[in-house]
């Protein structure tokens, strides 16, 4: 079995090459690619990831190339996490956002929608070549963000082989596991919602409820992602929220808190990826991995110990490391390989992906992409059904979902009267005129990217 992975050359790359070396024998997995258009970041994540593989899992066949063709052809599977116009193209679409005075984040943000304008011209080239090249039942996992808007538009352009993949839902889960002593795989939860603003209504570790356990539990709210939420919040909501719902439930504090932050995260991020690459660029990675992995592991831990931490004023506490021989969830590698575990076992299991709603959510169009949990059985997708949802939720994943169509249809058409309606739709915009604005800027940023616009 051959699997691609396109963006191979991210810094995440070793995460990854872990996941997949890991299972590959089990998965059957004997050919792996990691494909990438940076050549130098290629020469140094991809490289790395590489000697991870190959410690892990010396009969596994991998390759790095900056070709396309090559790398998806005859492949079986093909994981896409690019990011077009690099570091410095984020930082711009906060920093534009927030000179008008609203959320700059990539993904929950409007700067989101420039980012996605860049993203799915690029991705659909490479659906293109998947369907040329590829075997022809492979299935693409697509991780590049903003996730959400991005899966909804691949969708809408005919692209029904991809699924949007995060790994925010299952390191929760695993996170509530820790907390419980409990081993890895032993937490369920049902889900609904869209990527980045999710609801968990429940979760069982070991066939036992646990959410208003973990709501009333005060570690809860020190060692997980509750952190970032006041507990009266949890219980009025009845559920357990995706993290990045901190942006809507406390939209004007995290905006004051980037704005009084010296970076953004953009921009600590493009700080952080300059500096560790610059280093490593002097190292022979072949030849001095251990040298490599220490600057690597230092500059990362900078990166993870920083997360949220400039919009919500709290900081994480556990020292971030990477163990390349410890098992772990698999991140959003993990979330594709369980799926092919699954279709390849012929048993029925549980997992939460970014799939066309269906029937799922009562009120939403069949052909919305939502994020959700679905039973998976011989490679076949059933999202579940939700019943009496939360109004005050279904409120906002509503409009959300407007704004999503809204901008799929602008980036396939090339409409600014449809981007514009997008971010005035926005719950974190919520205003024509700075969406005429925002819109103007966006389009003169992408311009190289995205051409010309009517």
């Amino acid at each position: 079995m051959k699997l691609c992975v396109i963006g191979g050359g991210g810094v995440r790359s070793m995460f990854l090459a872990k996941s997949i070396a890991q299972k590959a024998e089990m998965l059957n997995i004997d050919e792996l690619v990691f494909m990438d258009i940076d050549a130098k970041k290629l020469n140094i994540y991809g490289k790395m990831a590489k000697k991870v593989a190959n410690t892990l899992c010396p009969s596994l066949s991998f390759s790095l190339t900056d070709d396309a063709v090559n790398a998806v052809k005859d492949a079986d599977y093909v994981i896409t996490t690019i990011r077009e116009g690099g570091d410095e193209m984020r930082v711009k679409d906060e920093r534009i956002a927030l000179s008008h005075g609203v959320l700059g984040q990539e993904t929950t943000g409007a700067a989101g929608l420039s980012f996605a304008m860049r993203s799915v011209g690029a991705l659909a080239e490479y659906c293109e070549l998947i369907k040329e090249y590829a075997k022809p039942e492979c299935k693409v996992f697509n991780f590049t963000n903003p996730a959400g808007v991005v899966s909804q538009t691949l969708r809408d352009m005919g692209y029904d082989f991809t699924y949007g993949i995060c790994d925010a839902p299952s390191g929760m889960l695993r996170s509530f596991e820790k907390l419980y002593n409990k081993e890895e795989g032993s937490a369920q939860g049902e889900l609904y919602g869209l990527n980045h603003l999710s609801y968990f209504t429940s979760v069982k570790i070991n066939g036992k409820e646990m959410l208003y356990d973990i709501l009333e539990n005060d570690e809860a709210y020190e060692k997980t992602d509750l952190r970032y939420f006041d507990k009266e919040l949890l219980f009025d909501r009845k559920a357990i929220l995706n993290e990045y719902l901190y942006y809507f439930y406390y939209r004007e504090k995290a905006v004051q808190n980037i704005l009084n932050a010296d970076k953004t995260r953009g921009e600590q991020i493009c700080e952080i990826n300059k500096s560790m690459t610059s280093e490593l660029e002097r190292i022979d990675i072949e030849n001095d991995f251990d040298k490599a992995f220490e600057i690597f592991e230092y500059w990362y831990g900078e990166r993870e110990n920083n997360y949220m931490a400039s919009e919500t004023g709290v900081k994480r506490k556990n020292k971030w490391k990477f163990d390349i021989f410890e098992k772990d969830d698999g991140g959003y590698a993990g979330v594709a390989l369980k799926y092919i575990e699954l279709s390849q076992s012929g048993k029925k299991g549980q997992m939460i992906l970014c799939v066309p709603n269906g029937k799922a959510i009562d009120d939403l169009d069949e052909k919305d992409v939502v994020e959700i949990t679905c039973d998976i059985e011989n490679g076949k997708v059933t999202p579940h059904h939700f019943e009496n949802i939360d109004e005050q939720n279904f409120e906002l994943i509503r409009r959300v979902k407007i704004y999503e169509r809204l901008a799929s249809k602008a980036i396939r058409e090339k409409s600014i009267k449809s981007a514009v309606e997008a971010l005035t739709l926005h719950p974190l915009v919520n205003s024509y005129s700075i969406a005429k604005e925002l819109i103007d800027e966006y389009l003169e940023l992408n311009k190289n990217y995205t051409g010309d616009w009517k």
